[in-house]
């Protein structure tokens, strides 16, 4: 039995936005152990903020799958 598309989206996005919200929070409270030199927190928010989306690419792909559709 195939999930509806629009209740694939919306548990997709409810748990985006999960991830996303401890995803946040982990991340700042690294970063407030990090040392102050400019260089280094350049270098872990670049890494940081396109890091976030690696995890999410199962989840996107599965929220836009057609019913039937294989992987």
């Amino acid at each position: 039995m195939s999930m509806n598309p629009r209740l694939k989206k919306l548990i997709g996005m409810l748990g985006m936005l999960v991830f996303l919200f401890f995803y946040v929070v982990l991340a700042i409270t690294i970063a407030d152990h990090l040392p102050r030199h400019w260089i280094i927190q350049v270098i872990y928010f670049a890494v940081i903020g396109v890091a976030w989306g690696v995890p999410l690419f199962p989840l996107l792909s599965w929220m836009n799958r057609e019913p039937g559709q294989k992987k």
